[in-house]
């Protein structure tokens, strides 16, 4: 708590400074954010209650930290990770890192397929079982895979290397095979055969509606805790940031699955 109540205080004290030091921002002027894909439901949520002009850019983290390093405007940063906020911080171009929620890796599939956390390590191991994941670097969700991977590894010495040889990076990456429009990418791989089981948040079943997902817990030997950190690029982003850690914002958070900070 001590720790938290620091970093509110980092950057509050760093939104006073910019907004004293850039223009004064029009009223009318949205509010850019850049963040992390698996926020879409829940931050449509809070700029529901939030108010004002609100801009999102949803994608994976990385290649989203990228375009905001190649100079696209952003106001505010939201990732699934802390490092790439912290690389922009790193870099002068955002204000200090707060972690802000936290999420967890599931195993998501379709119903009726009869994975359980007792045996998703095993099925997944299995030659004939198709394990899919994000993409790795451009994406925290497939750098938490392999966390996952590397945690299994440490139950049973071999497992890592062959999870992560089998696992086939579908969704996040710069070459990641196009999907349908309208489509959801996760439903259409797992409906075409392309995958029986994805690695991924287990916030994802819990904001699509209808999506006919069976999310399943992965076991505590090898599940991974995700921390998402949020940073002000611009002092438009102040306000939006300061909701997003109240206990309001929170509170939306914690609807669609969501941990604590």
């Amino acid at each position: 708590m001590i720790d938290a109540r620091r970093h509110l205080v980092s950057l509050i004290l760093f939104c006073s400074m910019v907004g004293a030091i850039s223009d004064i921002a029009r009223a009318d002027e949205a509010v850019k954010v850049f963040a992390a894909g698996s926020l879409r439901d829940a931050f449509t949520a809070i700029a529901a209650e939030a108010g004002g002009k609100i801009e999102f850019t949803f994608g994976p983290a990385g290649l989203l930290r990228e375009r905001i390093e190649r100079g696209e405007a952003a106001d505010l940063f939201a990732s699934a990770n802390m490092e790439h906020p912290q690389a922009l911080a790193a870099a002068g171009e955002a204000g200090p890192v707060i972690r802000f929620t936290r999420n967890a890796l599931c195993a998501i599939t379709l119903p009726g397929t009869s994975f359980t956390t007792d045996n998703v390590l095993a099925r997944m191991l299995d030659p004939k079982v198709k394990l899919a994941i994000f993409t790795p670097g451009a994406d925290p969700s497939g750098d938490y895979a392999l966390r996952v991977f590397g945690r299994a590894d440490a139950v049973q010495a071999g497992t890592g290397a062959t999870l992560r040889a089998k696992a086939k990076p579908l969704i996040g990456g710069r070459e990641a095979p196009k999907v349908p429009a309208g489509q959801n990418p996760i439903l259409y791989y797992l409906k075409s055969g392309d995958t029986d089981l994805f690695l991924g948040y287990c916030t994802i079943a819990k904001g699509a509606s209808g999506m006919q997902f069976e999310t399943v817990a992965l076991p505590a030997s090898i599940t991974v805790v995700a921390d998402y950190g949020l940073a002000v690029i611009h002092n438009r982003g102040a306000k939006l940031a300061t909701f997003i850690l109240s206990d309001k914002g929170q509170a939306i958070l914690a609807r669609f699955g969501f941990g604590p900070r």
